[in-house]
């Protein structure tokens, strides 16, 4: 199983969802942090015989737990402590980069499932019932979290910015699909120059196209084309 998600400039990455184990690893790993947090802040003190109050309960050594996955996640884009430890990251669905906004839905949403909804079980079950892996908090953000790496590096499948002057060659590739268009990068990746001839020949069969290019030059002017298009 994988989650696609589409970028904001038509490539198609696909994720694999964190699973469950990995899910509550990290969580139990941001646990140790927990706990190394409370040795540090109230047994150090204790040791040493310094007296602390109820605010510097609730200030240092409670406030800081309880928005540990809010601000860890918006600080270290998407992940904790934990997360990092099991290369799992959050991601919004839609390919844009997740906001402080998302992550806020899915630290109140977890506050109230590790509070209300007998410490995480629902959160389990609708991780394990949900198709793209996500708990309550995810699905109300749009997000969810998944394997850090996608199958291809965005540094190895997006074209270069395309400038507000660029002129289309081809209008017709308007005809072609995100999933088309996600087919010749990866044909352009693998450099077989009988599937360049193929594919060349596949894309002006669908969309009318005459070119004496040779086929990676056309193949390449076809993707920067789409994405110019796309893009207004």
């Amino acid at each position: 199983m994988s989650v696609a998600i589409r970028t904001s400039q038509h490539v198609v990455l696909e994720y694999e969802p964190a699973s469950i184990g990995d899910r509550i690893l990290a969580t139990l790993i941001d646990y140790i942090v927990f706990l190394g947090w409370f040795m540090l802040t109230l047994g150090v003190p204790s040791s040493l015989h310094v007296p602390t109050g109820g605010y510097y309960v609730v200030l240092v050594v409670l406030l800081p737990i309880a928005l540990y996955d809010l601000l860890c996640e918006w600080l270290l884009n998407g992940r904790s402590v934990g997360k990092l430890a099991v290369d799992t990251r959050v991601v919004m669905l839609d390919g844009s980069q997740p906001g402080l906004g998302a992550y806020l839905i899915r630290w109140l949403f977890r506050l109230v499932e590790s509070v209300v909804f007998f410490g995480g079980v629902v959160a389990v079950i609708t991780v394990a019932a949900n198709g793209k892996g996500q708990r309550l908090g995810d699905i109300a953000a749009g997000t969810t979290v998944v394997k850090a790496k996608a199958s291809g590096l965005l540094s190895d499948i997006l074209a270069p910015p395309l400038p507000d002057t660029y002129r289309v060659q081809f209008p017709d590739v308007s005809l072609l699909s995100d999933r088309d268009i996600t087919i010749v990068r990866d044909v352009l990746q693998r450099g077989d120059d009988y599937v360049l001839m193929r594919t060349d020949d596949k894309i002006k069969e669908v969309t009318g196209i005459l070119s004496n290019l040779e086929a990676r030059t056309f193949l390449e002017m076809v993707i920067d084309d789409y994405q110019f298009i796309m893009s207004q």
